[in-house]
């Protein structure tokens, strides 16, 4: 079985200097590696970890390698590879099968190569790899323990798996532990998409229009860093609830059909298809920018773009023009992929911190769990959100107050009165 397919060997010293860096910034997965390699939890654990390979990544897969687990690595996105990182993981000599900038054939025969370790755990940013073991590999299903889900897409697409019964193993939705949620959904992807913005176009946010498609904590977050730098933000909601929160956040809120001939940039992050489309190209002003962070390249309608292009061209790196008919330019950034990702290094260690310790601790509940659990999406345990939680506080140097046992009888009598 061939141990990796990666893109340059050469590059694994500037790889392990830079997963080193982000793992003094990880101090919560530090702690949880510490303790698996003492008590090896994850003994007999074949995971298939399909995700964006990051430095942050690659102190995930080393804390469960440190916990006994016999761990593949492949990427969750064909433009998220970081190639020092895939390096420095197969010199280490893990199987490793992930390089930026794979099409689309090879995305997924990465995917298909890892599969070949016979996994009883899954890790997915997607859900490709439960999919492919669902569609191509159902005796692989059947010997899973169970999976972790680390992305909003990821989940939507396994609760319809699980509401039409085809799930078969049971997955824990690790983006949904507020530790994740909450923190890496809101301030990681708040700051990256900022970040792949600038580095790929050195755009001005002050002054500019921004319209933000999607107000999920992933949304939130970056209107409320794009705000922070001078933009002027336009929301765009279909569920009433998080379109009334943009407004009294101070947002406008309209329909994309409105936004689309004021906006100087368009960034989606809703997990949807279809957000951006040839009815909104055609209301845009010139030099337009449009960028997703909502995972899939499927929330600006491409395909319909490349129709109404006269003329296409690559200005930059992770910059294409579009020349429509009428000589308007619109930039797609990043070829619609994850711009930060695709264009910076993604959420800053601190914030994967938490969502990775989440990860090892759902991995650990699974293998030891596993066989009693039926066929459904789980919520991560609340004590393991709740020592995430305690164990990055105490890493701030932070301490919160402690109920008295009067205070502690009051919320759990109904005897006391008011």
């Amino acid at each position: 079985m061939q141990k990796s397919i990666i893109k340059d060997p050469s590059l694994a010293e500037v790889g392990e200097k830079r997963i080193e860096w982000a793992r003094r910034h990880m101090p919560v997965l530090e702690s949880i590696k510490q303790e698996f390699e003492k008590t090896k939890p994850l003994k007999g654990a074949r995971i298939v970890a399909c995700l964006h390979v990051t430095v942050e990544t690659a102190n995930l897969i080393t804390a469960l390698v440190a916990g006994g687990a016999e761990v593949a690595v492949t990427g969750s996105n064909p433009l998220s590879t970081q190639d020092d990182v895939a390096a420095a993981l197969a010199a280490r000599g893990l199987h490793v099968y992930a390089f930026r900038g794979e099409n689309e054939q090879e995305y997924y025969d990465c995917i298909k190569k890892a599969l070949n370790i016979k996994p009883n755990v899954t890790l997915d940013d997607g859900a490709d790899t439960i999919a492919i073991v669902h569609k191509e590999h159902p005796d692989l299903a059947g010997q899973m323990l169970g999976g972790c889900e680390e992305t909003t897409t990821g989940v939507v697409r396994l609760r319809a798996m699980a509401a039409d019964g085809a799930l078969r193993y049971p997955v824990i939705a690790v983006n949904d532990a507020e530790t994740k949620m909450m923190f890496d959904n809101r301030y990681g992807t708040g700051q990256s998409t900022l970040h792949g913005i600038m580095n790929a176009t050195n755009f001005l946010f002050a002054g500019k229009t921004v319209v933000v498609g999607g107000y999920g904590w992933c949304g939130r977050g970056f209107a409320m860093r794009a705000k922070g730098l001078g933009a002027n933000i336009i929301v765009i909601e279909v569920e009433p609830r998080k379109a009334l929160e943009a407004a009294m956040d101070g947002y406008r809120v309209m329909p994309m059909s409105e936004a689309a001939s004021l906006g100087d940039l368009f960034v989606t992050l809703t997990g949807d298809i279809n957000v951006i489309r040839k009815e909104h190209f055609e209301l845009m002003k010139d030099q337009a920018l449009l960028a997703n962070s909502g995972h899939f390249n499927v929330e600006i309608d491409i395909p319909a773009l490349e129709k109404m292009a006269a003329e296409k061209n690559e200005m930059q790196n992770n910059v294409t023009e579009y020349k429509l008919k009428d000589g308007r330019r619109l930039y797609l950034l990043a070829e619609g992929r994850l711009i930060n990702l695709a264009a910076a290094y993604g959420h800053p260690p601190e914030v994967m911190d938490m969502s990775f310790a989440n990860q090892a601790l759902a991995v650990r509940y699974i293998v030891e769990h596993g066989r009693s659990l039926e066929r459904q999406v789980y919520a991560v345990p609340v004590e393991i959100d709740r020592r995430v939680a305690e164990l990055k506080l105490a890493a701030m140097g932070l301490a919160i107050e402690k109920l008295t046992p009067e205070q502690d009888r009051y919320l759990h009598s109904w005897q006391m009165g008011t």
